[in-house]
């Protein structure tokens, strides 16, 4: 029996992604399933662009609002949801159409995951703490000690990283790139073939201005109220994966003072430019993808097209 084909749209920030699914959506019964590291975090609406109330009734959407920001969502839970939540939207005669720009989640689920302890909250508050009192260059010299190959490829304040690659070397007793270089866990058989149709722009420049005005709409609908009041709750802090989210980071650093209101802003789009750069690095790995030109004007027509040709229908 043939893998069902599963249509998985997929692009950087700004792409038109959301567009483009709820028109495919206005023509046939389908689900969809976000693959989007961000999203799944309830009480993050505006910094993460989530579909409004609207556009999450128009059509059935999953893996949004999933989480406290408080918790952490992994590339193998991603990977496990999304393969559930499949098969229960086709079982209900629905099509499944995967949307998202987070690429580690895309690459989990069709390429399967590397046998990696998960993450552990008291490592993490002990390599937290080192790196408060010796600063993250120390920390970033212990692993070069442990897995030279893995610090060779890490700027010394990589923070995210670096932790890490530690804990993984601290729960395994082995060194992560030996770990990465290990064949992947995948299914024996799958019963779906995803099938990416990618977002892309024919130039970057557009893109561009699309990211500054998104960033500037975000704070003129309250981004900023947003982000104080998840820092009043007292219980997150810009270690924790959530905060490490676009533009949140930026904000975070501005209610503490450490920076101007222009320099956040700034800031802010700087880092979503560089997010696009990474998945667009990410995009064009991927030599079985559909490209469709974003910048075009009639890119969500064709979105919807190469959807179709995809599903045969």
């Amino acid at each position: 029996m043939s893998a069902l084909p599963v249509a998985c749209l997929l692009g950087p920030t700004a792409s038109g992604k959301t567009a483009a699914a709820l028109a495919f959506a206005a023509r046939h019964p389908v689900e969809i399933v976000s693959v989007d590291s961000a999203l799944v975090y309830r009480e993050m609406d505006i910094g993460t662009a989530k579909p409004s109330a609207e556009e999450r009734a128009a059509a059935p959407h999953h893996l949004i609002d999933i989480i406290d920001p408080a918790d952490a969502y992994s590339a193998a839970q991603f990977r496990a949801d999304a393969l559930r939540l499949a098969g229960e939207i086709v079982a209900r005669g629905n099509v499944p159409l995967l949307v998202g720009g987070t690429m580690l989640y895309y690459k989990a689920l069709t390429q399967g995951l590397n046998d990696l302890p998960s993450a552990d909250a008291e490592v993490r508050a002990a390599l937290d703490a080192d790196a408060a009192r010796d600063g993250w260059p120390a920390l970033h010299a212990r692993l070069a000690e442990v897995d030279p190959q893995t610090a060779a490829r890490l700027a010394p304040n990589d923070s995210q990283r670096i932790q890490r690659a530690l804990e993984v070397f601290m729960l395994s007793g082995k060194p992560m790139s030996a770990l990465l270089a290990a064949p992947r866990i995948q299914d024996r058989e799958a019963p779906y073939r995803f099938v990416p149709v990618a977002l892309e722009p024919s130039d970057r420049a557009v893109l561009h201005k699309r990211i500054e005005a998104r960033f500037d709409a975000m704070l003129a609908h309250g981004f900023i109220d947003e982000v104080r009041a998840l820092r009043a709750r007292g219980d997150l802090d810009l270690s924790m994966p959530s905060m490490r989210c676009v533009g949140y980071r930026q904000a975070w650093e501005y209610l503490d003072g450490a920076c101007g209101y222009n320099e956040m802003r700034d800031k802010g789009i700087f880092a979503t430019r560089q997010l696009c750069k990474r998945q667009l690095t990410w995009l064009r790995a991927m030599p079985e993808r559909v490209v469709v030109d974003c910048c075009a004007g009639d890119a969500t027509e064709r979105v919807v097209e190469a959807v179709e040709r995809i599903l045969g229908r």
